[in-house]
């Protein structure tokens, strides 16, 4: 049985030991009299920026840019505030042209390392407000959160949070007002229908988000476990794994792993991930701006070898094929979609210190069987084509997913009824479900 994801990601791994690079050398004078001309000024964020490109960046040419006189510049500046330094940050990572190696701010920086980590600080709801009413609905309590302990339910609405009445904000208000630091405390009026409003104090705590949802669906007399995968966080392989196990122990017959609009994530949880499904071959390899090669491969110890269908489109990206890839060249499932997003790079992620973070392109990846996908796709297996009132009908009806209705889901169903795979040995030719056309 495979391990959990580790804390890694693709934002800050290049390669499973990690990126072992050198900074240019300075003479011993140079590197002081810059330190001290840094000291306790914004420069220091310019040029910690400046260090770390040099250091990882994938292209040593820095698009053609002599890069020492790129930094003397930088340094040459006087920056009178951080708004400053941040500005030249910004200018000097767009020199490079490449939109994944960039600068956030320290509120930017905290929600994006916040949606990778898979974990939320707050009571666990999910909310829908109604801008013109100004009501705040719960839609759901998630399971062992604060929100459902204390008994909160989905219908019921929020009146006021601290104090202050839903009626007076706007709608990016509430979730500012709810989430905190684990541990502290917030206040909220509850109104249920039938019932008289309510307070509730709740102490908020560390929730891990829900990235893997799945269920056995009866299709005639085949078990199909389907698994929708929406992003790789840090707890999507742990995830996965449960959900394999679950839908195994229940005696699934084959998979269905949707990757639709999944936008990447983890790189260690996407190659944890396939050695769960794949017992034998590469998963990917990444080479580094020196052409050294680093491959992950899988190690005998998947989960099942039951046929396996993934379904893709346009916004899978990134982990999501590296995924797609490792399984689709080592013939393990088919895939059926759409040509998939194409990017094939991997970041690492830096702290820089004062809030603020960038993400540096570090590696381009390949598929086991050494294609190159950036900018192209993963071209699928079987191509669907819907129609625009196809693609409309799953866009606005999310519950059609995963259902005879989903005309990605129903064209799995017939296509696991007649592809050879790789690892169980034999072409499945169960023919007791006549899917509908789609």
């Amino acid at each position: 049985m495979n391990k959990s994801a580790k804390p890694y990601s693709e934002l800050q791994i290049a390669f499973l030991s990690g990126v072992i690079a050198t900074t240019a050398t300075f003479g011993l004078s140079w590197r002081n009299s810059v330190k001290a001309a840094l000291q306790d000024s914004p420069k220091v964020i310019v040029d910690r920026v400046w260090q770390l490109v040099n250091r990882d960046y994938v292209d040593s040419s820095f698009n053609q840019q002599d890069w020492k006189a790129v930094r003397r510049e930088l340094l040459s500046k006087n920056y009178s505030s951080q708004e400053e330094a941040y500005a030249a940050v910004h200018k000097l990572l767009e020199s490079l042209e490449d939109p994944y190696t960039r600068f956030m701010a320290p509120k930017e920086y905290k929600y994006y390392t916040s949606q990778t980590s898979g974990e939320i600080s707050g009571i666990g709801i999910r909310m829908k407000f109604d801008d013109t009413a100004k009501r705040l609905t719960i839609v759901e309590a998630l399971d062992n959160s604060p929100a459902q302990q204390a008994g909160i339910k989905a219908g019921d609405e929020i009146l006021a949070i601290n104090g202050k009445s839903v009626r007076e904000m706007s709608a990016k208000e509430p979730p500012e007002l709810i989430r905190g630091k684990a541990g502290s405390t917030v206040n909220l009026q509850i109104g249920r229908e039938g019932e008289k409003y309510f307070n509730l104090e709740l102490t908020r705590a560390n929730i891990e988000v829900q990235t893997v949802n799945y269920a056995l669906k009866q299709e005639g007399q085949r078990r199909v476990g389907y698994i929708r995968l929406r992003d790789f966080s840090a707890h999507a392989a742990k995830q996965m794994q449960n959900a394999i196990n679950d839908l195994e122990a229940q005696k699934a017959d084959e998979f269905v792993l949707d990757l639709r609009g999944n936008p990447g994530g983890y790189l260690h949880s996407s190659i944890e991930i396939a050695k769960m499904w794949l017992d034998n071959g590469g998963i990917v390899s990444m080479v580094n701006r020196e052409g050294k090669s680093q491959k992950a491969q899988a190690n005998g110890n998947s989960l099942t070898n039951k046929p396996l269908a993934i379904l893709v489109d346009g916004n899978s990206a990134s982990s999501s094929e590296i995924l797609t890839g490792a399984l689709q060249d080592n013939n393990r499932a088919v895939v059926i979609g759409t040509k998939t997003f194409g990017k094939a790079l991997v970041q690492r992620l830096h702290d820089l210190g004062d809030g603020s973070g960038i993400t540096i392109t570090t590696a381009h990846y390949y598929t086991p069987k050494g294609t190159d996908i950036n900018r192209k796709g993963i071209t699928p297996d079987i191509n669907l084509d819907l129609t625009y009132s196809q693609r409309r009908q799953l866009a606005t009806n999310p519950n059609l997913w995963g259902t005879i209705e989903d005309p990605y889901y129903n064209r799995a169903l017939r296509a696991l009824s007649n592809y050879e795979f790789a690892g169980n040995g034999k072409k499945s030719t169960d023919k007791k479900l006549i899917a509908p056309q789609g």
